[in-house]
């Protein structure tokens, strides 16, 4: 008897939806956490080296995160104007600026 090259569905998951549409930024990311600062409350969210596709500036030490590299993605929890422009304030910082900064006294 020949062989079939069909695939065979005994007992396995059922296909994920093909409508759903699939969350990139949970998917690699995970969801944002919430870290309260001396400057106030931060949605932060950790960027793994191989889903960080370009070069970002780093607001903490002005130095380039290169692509490919682990990071930290934050941005304001209180967007005043709104939750769109509190995204468009999101920052790419390396992960010891980000710690540094939270150490950091108010002036």
């Amino acid at each position: 008897m020949p062989r079939s090259n069909r695939p065979r569905r005994h007992g396995r998951t059922a296909p994920r939806d093909a409508g759903a549409p699939l969350d990139l930024d949970r998917a690699f990311g995970g969801a944002p956490r919430t870290e309260s600062g001396p400057d106030g409350d931060w949605y932060v969210r950790s960027v793994a080296g191989a889903s960080s596709p370009k070069a970002y500036r780093c607001p903490g030490c002005d130095q380039e995160i290169p692509a490919g590299v682990a990071h930290v993605v934050a941005w304001p929890a209180s967007g005043l104007t709104g939750e769109q422009a509190a995204l468009s304030d999101r920052r790419h910082w390396h992960r010891a600026c980000w710690q540094a900064r939270a150490r950091r006294r108010p002036r």
